[in-house]
């Protein structure tokens, strides 16, 4: 899938590779190359095919240096090279590769300048060359990363053929062995999940999703597709059986090649309990599966687009568990040139595939990717470089993109996606939640207005910073005005609205806050500790909860089980994150929404809470330079461990409760050049009866603590009215 997909109108990405291993010395060598449609041409969403153009083309430059004192050689692709069609008819990214073995040609990239039948091969056409930027890559390639084995072959009651890899992913089959007459076809359908026991091809809409091989009599040894991904779990075979008796089809006749962005893994995490483990197993396999050359929403329908709120609510977990740093920097700068395209406007979806529709109303959340991404950047790995690449980028979307009204928040004649995919949403309208999207919005507005602020200072810009400091006290004031009571009740009074205000920092004095977390609580066991709360709410519910001392009633929310919850995918076995909450229903069947998805890395970001609250680590400052260690016991979870490759080395806490539940032990390294807020269990306060912040500073090294409580800092309720709820009477 080399060079990736980026923003064509304005970029093209080119890489690098060293071929010294393949040169032949004191033989003929031949620079061969395969094209095919990729992003460039295949058809992206509901776009169709070629938006960015109708040639494909090649830009080749091969460099031989020499160890004596002369020039280096360079030759590069010209109009003397030729071309020819290959064994691929076909070949697009929704709708899968059509592979003709009767079209192959030997030699043609043996570099044994035999080529067969020379009568087929033509001049190529020389193309002017492209107006757009070129540019080398910043982010790694995308590459086979590991395999996964058939865990079960057997007939759907239709009496389909199926292949179950016992796990979601995103890739491609490898046919490891297989020999069928002259213009026999094999096909190769993929899909996440089984409908009523046949492949689920609903939630694909109009992608295809299918491989397929025309046999010309010979044997295939290792075949792959070449220019395409699918994401599946499932694969429906039609064509081979194992009944075959030559081929038979067997466990190891298929493997699935797992492919994405080659980023380095970085973070680790892991408790007591199972079903939380494989939450966050969910949710690292959906990262992967959607960080193939670009953030993505969904790696298998017709759609697999850049979508810029998706990675702005995720970015802080995705940081931790993969160095994101080189892909979503060079991300962000087709964000930038999109944006620049439409008055200061980021587009929803990066790169743009609807450029060429009418300009494209802002759209909070959504826009703030371009403030949030790269702050979270900063925040994970202390390069102030992305800082002030994107900084005019930043300012454009606030001072010109955002749609104000008179107050200077957001214009309520905007209709905004809100806290998009709210489980109360109807399947058909998933915009159309409990939380007003212009609360939302004008929440966001105010947090990176904030956010900007800061990053001026950062960058020594003094009067911007100056600027947006007095506008973020002003805009706060307008909020708190238009939306919190004395008090502290908030209008929406919402899960997400509550969750907002507190982790925004929206809120002015001690009695909204403590009052804004007891209504969140209320609303968290009104809702029988479900999630009511979509992409806005949904990465900051449980840390609004531990914010304001209701830490177990946050442990309470991660381990229920029904649905709308974290777990209740785990339990119907999922093995990645799902778009809907109930993106499958209790009965198996598949969500009636149009738009269902079984591999959406987004309500995934609960694992940013794990690390922080479970795990006990967060960052202080840019690059975990300093770090704070406060991991908080509570639910049924009595031990828990985590792991981070910090840009200054190692960080590991790992604790556990004893027997009795009272006595606490931990280790904790600390890598070199950095240190450690240590806050143990008997130390923590509610933060809003001091003022003072409890704990002690470490420097590097191996350190062991241990101390006991009364109890742990939960609320002044019965653990079983928590963990245990009596089961309803009459129905109620």
């Amino acid at each position: 899938m080399a060079p990736g997909f980026t923003t064509y109108r304005f970029r093209f990405s080119y890489q690098i590779f060293d071929v010294t291993d393949l040169i032949r010395a004191g033989q003929q060598n031949t620079i061969a190359a395969e094209v095919g449609e990729g992003w460039y041409a295949s058809s992206l969403w509901r776009e169709g095919r070629q938006i960015y153009g109708k040639d494909l083309g090649l830009i080749a430059q091969l460099e031989i240096s020499f160890e004596e004192d002369i020039p280096p050689l360079i030759i590069t692709s010209d109009a003397n090279w030729e071309w020819s069609v290959g064994p691929m008819l076909s070949s697009e990214i929704y709708d899968g590769e059509v592979y003709d073995m009767n079209q192959e040609r030997s030699g043609w990239n043996n570099g044994s300048n035999q080529i067969s039948e020379p009568n087929e091969w033509s001049k190529v056409t020389a193309l002017p060359l492209p107006t757009a930027l070129l540019s080398s890559t910043k982010g790694p390639p995308i590459r086979q990363i590991q395999e996964v084995s058939p865990q079960k072959i057997f007939r759907s009651p239709n009496g389909k053929l199926l292949i179950d890899f016992g796990q979601n992913l995103v890739g491609k089959l490898r046919v490891n062995s297989l020999q069928k007459p002259s213009g026999h076809q094999v096909s190769f359908q993929h899909a996440e999940v089984l409908d009523k026991g046949e492949l689920g091809t609903r939630p694909l809409r109009a992608a295809k999703c299918t491989d397929t091989i025309i046999f010309s009599g010979q044997k295939i040894q290792n075949w792959s597709p070449t220019f395409t991904f699918h994401g599946f779990r499932y694969v429906q075979v039609d064509g081979w059986t194992p009944e075959d008796e030559e081929s038979p089809l067997e466990a190891s006749s298929l493997t699935a090649v797992v492919l994405h962005s080659d980023m380095k893994r970085t973070g680790w995490f892991e408790c007591s309990d199972n079903l939380v483990n494989r939450l966050h197993e969910n949710a690292l396999w959906s990262m992967k599966g959607n960080f193939v050359s670009i953030p993505t929403d969904c790696p298998q329908r017709d759609e697999r687009l850049g979508w810029t709120g998706d990675i702005q609510v995720f970015c802080p977990s995705a940081n931790f568990l993969y160095d994101t740093n080189g892909m979503l920097a060079d991300w962000l700068v087709d964000l930038a040139l999109e944006q620049s395209d439409d008055h200061g406007v980021p587009p929803m979806i990066v790169p743009n595939v609807q450029f060429k529709k009418v300009a494209r109303p802002p759209q909070a959340v959504w826009g703030d990717a371009s403030i949030l991404v790269p702050w979270a950047l900063y925040r994970s790995f202390g390069d102030r470089q992305v800082l002030e690449r994107q900084y005019q980028s930043m300012k454009s979307w606030l001072d010109q993109g955002c749609a104000r009204g008179p107050d200077g928040l957001w214009s309520e004649s905007l209709w905004q996606h809100g806290d998009w995919l709210d489980p109360s949403a109807p399947p058909d309208d998933p915009g159309n939640g409990q939380t007003d999207g212009v609360f939302v919005a004008d929440a966001y507005l105010v947090y990176v207005t904030h956010i900007i602020g800061q990053i001026a200072t950062i960058l020594h810009h003094s009067e911007d910073a100056k600027s947006y400091q007095q506008d973020f006290a002003r805009l706060k004031r307008m909020f708190q005005e238009k939306y919190v009571t004395p008090k502290g009740r908030i209008i929406c009074d919402t899960q997400t609205s509550l969750a907002l205000a507190l982790v925004f920092s929206l809120l002015e004095t001690k009695e909204q806050i403590k009052e804004a977390g007891e209504r969140l609580v209320r609303k968290v066991r009104f809702a029988k500790f479900r999630v009511s709360t979509g992409f806005a709410g949904t990465p900051i519910v449980t840390h609004a909860l531990s914010m304001t001392g209701w830490h177990q009633h946050a442990y309470r929310m991660l381990l229920e089980t029904k649905c709308p919850s974290w777990l209740y995918p785990v339990t119907m076995g999922g093995t990645t994150m799902w778009e809907r909450w109930d993106s499958m229903l209790s009965d198996g069947s598949i969500n009636p929404g149009k738009m269902t998805s079984f591999n959406h890395y987004a309500l995934g970001s609960v694992v940013n809470w794990l690390h922080e609250k479970v795990g006990g680590i967060s960052i202080l400052e840019p690059g975990w330079r300093i770090f704070k260690v406060q991991p908080i016991p509570g639910g049924t979870i009595t031990s828990a461990n985590v792991r981070y490759e910090s840009p200054y080395g190692l960080i590991e806490c790992s604790w556990a409760l004893g027997s009795d539940g009272k006595s606490f032990q931990m280790t904790l390294n600390i890598p070199p050049n950095s240190s450690a807020w240590v806050v143990l269990p008997d130390q923590e306060q509610d933060q809003s009866q001091s003022e003072d912040e409890p704990g002690t500073l470490y420097g590097s090294g191996q350190h062991q603590f241990s101390c006991t409580f009364a109890s742990l800092p939960w609320p002044p309720l019965p653990l079983e009215t928590l963990f245990k709820p009596p089961a309803s009477k009459n129905g109620t």
